[in-house]
């Protein structure tokens, strides 16, 4: 995103504050967070108390003030296809003209109006993966694409690294959890990493402006 001090950063669903945290530790960015959830709400804040960041209890469709950079990360497969254009101009509304938006998001390879039935119920209720057609199609004529980066191998690493992490750290967790839980998170990291694995599913970091980058733009891999 080419974080410089002083700008200011909007972050979509912003989840525990991690990212918050980051940007304003890291690069010195003032920022704005929003989410839905309450108990993300106040984690956030504790997280982020001593540092630049407002973390905001609100619907993102509510936001109408500019910032430098805007972000998401593992919001957009909670949109649904029928917002997925509200959210490119709610997005564009925010963004001033020379900033920069990344979109993080798990993506499939095809459209789909639904999401495996077992991960709708256990995981993610009202997920959807959007596909690199519908994306495009709602981000025409509201961006310019900068930047389009597919890692999904890379999720395959990381889903098998938090397996890893639960069964090492079970022992300690199974006077509070019954092996029901166990079961249905390591049949979650392990088919996740499958399908990553298989290439159903893929991750993207995509790099969008309203105007394009005159000077170009150099993506850090």
């Amino acid at each position: 995103m080419h974080l410089r001090s002083g700008q200011r950063l909007l972050d979509i669903g912003c989840g525990w504050g991690a990212m918050a945290r980051f940007a304003a530790e890291r690069y010195g960015v003032s920022v704005v967070g929003v989410t839905i959830s309450e108990q993300q709400a106040r984690l956030a804040r504790e997280l982020c108390h001593d540092l630049p960041v407002e973390i905001r209890l609100q619907d993102y469709r509510a936001l109408n003030e500019p910032f430098d950079r805007v972000v998401s990360v593992g919001m957009f497969e909670h949109v649904g296809p029928r917002n997925y254009a509200t959210f490119m101009q709610v997005v564009a509304r925010c963004l001033v003209d020379n900033g920069l938006f990344l979109l993080h998001t798990i993506g499939g390879n095809r459209p789909t109006a639904t999401t495996d039935p077992w991960i709708e119920r256990y995981i993610f209720p009202n997920g959807v993966l959007p596909s690199p057609g519908q994306i495009a199609r709602a981000l025409e004529k509201v961006f310019v694409l900068v930047d389009w980066h597919n890692f999904g191998p890379d999720y395959d690493l990381t889903l098998m690294a938090w397996y890893r992490k639960f069964e090492a750290a079970w022992p300690a967790l199974r006077s509070r959890y019954d092996e029901r839980f166990h079961r249905m998170w390591r049949y979650y990291l392990l088919s996740c990493a499958g399908a990553f694995r298989a290439r159903v599913n893929q991750l993207w970091q995509i790099v969008l402006s309203k105007e394009g980058i005159p000077q170009g733009y150099r993506a850090q891999r």
